[in-house]
């Protein structure tokens, strides 16, 4: 495999690629490196080497956001800035 390359040529965001140049750079790598890390993790499993999928929220969750929404936007809800005020609530 060693001895000759070809050149391809990969659309991304911009800031995606910003990113990733940064994380990769991190890592003591660059974009090329990390693609061909990818594809050869690829081949050796026979597969995308980590599992994709949508990670949607159950519908609890997503009850839980809305409901952590709502109380976020309602003024009567007591908010506390301190923790001993908060505890001191709790044990009431």
């Amino acid at each position: 495999m060693a001895g000759t390359t070809t050149n391809i040529s990969i659309r991304m965001d911009t800031e995606l690629k910003t990113k990733a140049d940064a994380l990769f750079g991190e890592l003591g790598m660059n974009m090329t490196t990390a693609f061909n890390i990818f594809v050869r993790q690829s081949l050796r499993e026979g597969r995308i080497p980590f599992d994709i999928s949508l990670n949607l929220p159950s519908e609890e969750t997503v009850a839980a956001m809305l409901e952590a929404e709502r109380i976020a936007k309602d003024p009567s809800v007591k908010g506390y800035t301190d923790l001993d005020e908060l505890f001191a609530d709790l044990k009431k």
